[in-house]
């Protein structure tokens, strides 16, 4: 009997022992699974920096909005089913034209090694940061070469830059000043102002009209007949309905009289004022564009409301006869996502890639190269989405 209670006891006391010896393990499991789990990350992002993120070097279409109605252009693919509203009817009354942009290339290898390093894929070209910027501009210089023959593109820049260009239709002007990343805006705006004082210095025989843009449009129609058909503005914009942003500093035309050249350049100089003295935060990006809505919304006369309709008016602002242009026709942006409810104006003039679209305006100018087609070529952007054509 006593070696039975003896054996039992022995039993109850290696089953207690069991139990202690399990209690560190039920406290370690956690801790384990989790650097388990640890490493197993790890090793997917080390996964990860030796697979690439492969994006497509293609565009992906999509259905394309503005389908029925009579104003829209409507496509099939990328075959225009109408044709857009060309403007054969331009006077040309024998003013010239010419298109006027900042532009800058940056020494990368003085900042970011990884940065200058990265390349984009478009169509069979690869691309590095500058050549790629390069690309860009010399697709606007072209577009304009198509649709305005007789117009000619001026590129104000740091004379520091080397800016191999080979087209006939384009001139390098140097200008003094500040072109770094973070001033680009600001500087942009006293160049514009030097040029036009250049210009009423030289006081040169004609008229000439001036149309300062960003490099990243496109334009796809003759668009001298503004000067034609609103003949008392001095300088014009163009406007949405935005409460926020409702004016885009990426177009502002300016009559080429005396008159027209001195009365945006003092207009100029007041954004610009209002720039360094509201906006110097904001200098890198928007900075601009919010001097522009201040200084013609301090207007005591003007009304806002006059943003929210699509229709061309006349205001006089700070001196000058200023002729606001809606963007839908003279700014067009391509849209985001699945596309712009209402799709693309049949007599739309200048295609803005503004941010990452860049790489569509060069699909958009290879797509041309091929097809000689403005038309198709803009069913090519119309039926394009953001994300499938993102750097």
């Amino acid at each position: 009997m006593g070696s039975r209670r003896d054996y039992r006891s022995m039993r109850s006391c290696s089953g207690w022992r069991r139990i202690l010896l399990l209690i560190p393990v039920l406290f370690l499991l956690p801790h384990l699974s989790s650097l388990l789990g640890i490493s197993s990350d790890s090793a997917k992002r080390n996964d990860a920096r030796t697979i690439p993120n492969k994006k497509l070097d293609h565009l992906v279409l999509g259905p394309v909005a503005g389908q029925g109605l009579s104003d829209r252009l409507h496509c099939r693919g990328t075959k225009a089913l109408n044709k857009t509203h060309g403007s054969s009817h331009v006077s040309g009354a024998g003013n010239g034209v010419s298109f006027v942009t900042v532009f800058t290339v940056y020494n990368t290898s003085l900042g970011n090694a990884k940065s200058s390093n990265m390349v984009s894929v478009v169509g069979n070209v690869t691309y590095s940061k500058p050549e790629r910027s390069m690309a860009v501009l010399n697709a606007f210089a072209y577009f304009i070469q198509v649709t305005m023959p007789k117009s000619n593109v001026v590129i104000l820049t740091d004379p520091a830059s080397d800016l191999s260009i080979q087209q006939s239709n384009v001139m390098v002007q140097p200008v003094q000043g500040d072109y770094s990343r973070g001033n680009l805006m600001l500087q942009r705006i006293r160049s514009y102002i030097t040029f036009l004082e250049m210009k009423l210095e030289k006081n040169e025989g004609g008229i000439n009209h001036y149309i300062f843009t960003d490099s990243d449009i496109a334009v796809v129609d003759d668009i001298r007949a503004i000067f034609d058909k609103h003949p008392s503005f001095h300088l014009a914009l163009t406007f949405r309905n935005n409460k926020d942003q409702p004016l885009n500093s990426g177009f502002i035309a300016v009559r080429g009289t005396r008159e027209g050249i001195l009365r945006a350049k003092v207009f100029l100089e007041e954004v610009l004022k209002a720039y360094k003295t509201k906006y110097m935060k904001a200098s890198r990006m928007l900075g601009d564009q919010l001097a522009l809505v201040w200084v013609v919304k301090s207007h005591p006369s003007f009304d806002a409301k006059r943003f929210t309709k699509p229709q061309a008016f006349t205001q006089e602002i700070a001196g000058a006869s200023v002729l606001f242009l809606p963007c839908v026709l003279y700014n067009w942006t391509p849209p985001e996502g699945a596309g712009q409810f209402h799709g693309m104006p049949l007599d739309v003039k200048i295609v803005h890639f503004k941010g990452s679209r860049k790489r569509l305006m060069l699909e958009a100018w290879n797509f041309y190269k091929s097809t000689s087609n403005i038309p198709d070529m803009l069913c090519l952007v119309l039926g394009s989405g953001r994300t499938k054509y993102d750097f």
